[in-house]
């Protein structure tokens, strides 16, 4: 599964945009970041579909576009169902001699309303029919090109618009659906998760995707200055935090066997590295709330969590 090529900082500059400049991302975007990067990985001809989000819409505002490969907007729904059609379609259209004998790569881009919760369905059967394509999630934790309403990736005490935090309730009072283990327990060949501030391991774990003969899934964290209310120069630093706290540890399973990546391994070797949640969720206006007497508790609930759901990796891992 290692992909022989290594990317170097050099291959970032030189290697040509796709993404390109004069999109109407917000200042500071995590999305945009994630994605610029996830394309640095591609390996020959390419085609996007892009499921409805804040992505697709700053980035082809009719009659421009930023997308210098083939590229097709789909519904918020049906995104992995889109890329499956394609997929099968090139394989009709090669096999009746109708385009070149060249294999084309085929990637999904969705946020996480469309992945966690309105389009988790045809993600699903796509991954159960084995179709060859290479799914992204850009997690921003809310539907932000909407208003900023939770979905089932907002974590436990953000407050959104519709789960403001008021007298009585702290923001929102579910946890974020583990969504990147619940493709794993499809049986796809590779699953990842990656952040803008580790962009090797980022473009590294695009390239497996990619590669890999079959669907592949990358989660990759993606701060939204708006949505979570910071300072828009802290994106990076923030997509740091989020591992280096293991809110959001850096894995792979590859066959459905886990393992840690950097810096998610050392942190395991040297627990006492391990930052708390606090650093992180001061830096957010979505969790303001949160230092104040009456919702103080909620960190500790955070922050039992994130040790629950690190342990439980771990033991994934088989590190004990």
């Amino acid at each position: 599964m290692a992909s022989e090529y290594e990317f170097t900082a050099k291959d970032i500059v030189e290697k040509p945009e796709i993404l390109m400049s004069g999109h109407r991302a917000c200042a500071g975007c995590g999305p945009a970041t994630a994605l610029r990067l996830v394309l640095k990985a591609v390996r020959g001809p390419t085609i996007l579909t892009h499921a409805t989000g804040c992505m697709e819409v700053v980035s082809t505002i009719y009659p421009y576009t930023a997308w210098k490969i083939p590229w097709i907007h789909t519904a918020f729904e049906n995104v992995a169902a889109n890329a499956s059609g394609i997929e099968a379609a090139l394989k009709v259209l090669r096999r009746k001699g109708r385009i070149k004998d060249e294999h084309v790569d085929v990637i999904a881009f969705a946020g996480d309303g469309g992945t966690f919760d309105i389009g988790i369905q045809d993600l699903s059967g796509a991954v159960e029919r084995g179709h060859d394509f290479m799914y992204v999630l850009y997690d921003n934790e809310a539907y932000m090109n909407t208003g900023i309403q939770r979905s089932g990736g907002t974590p436990h005490g953000a407050a959104t618009t519709t789960s403001p935090a008021g007298s009585v309730i702290p923001g929102k009072p579910e946890y974020k659906k583990p969504i990147s283990d619940i493709m794993v327990a499809h049986g796809m060949p590779y699953v990842a998760t990656a952040s803008p501030y580790y962009w090797k391991d980022l473009i590294t774990k695009a390239r497996k995707g990619i590669e890999v003969d079959g669907p592949a899934f990358l989660h990759v964290i993606a701060p939204c200055p708006r949505g979570w209310r910071y300072d828009t120069s802290k994106t990076i630093e923030i997509s740091r935090l989020v591992v280096e706290n293991c809110i959001f540890p850096l894995w792979e399973a590859i066959d459905g066997e886990y393992q840690l990546s950097e810096p998610s391994e050392a942190i395991a070797l040297k627990p006492e590295t391990k930052k708390p949640v606090q650093e992180y969720l001061r830096m957010q206006g979505r969790f303001r709330h949160l230092f104040t007497p009456k919702f103080e508790k909620v960190i500790d609930e955070i922050q039992w969590i994130t040790d629950k759901r690190w342990q439980r990796l771990l033991k994934k891992c088989g590190i004990n």
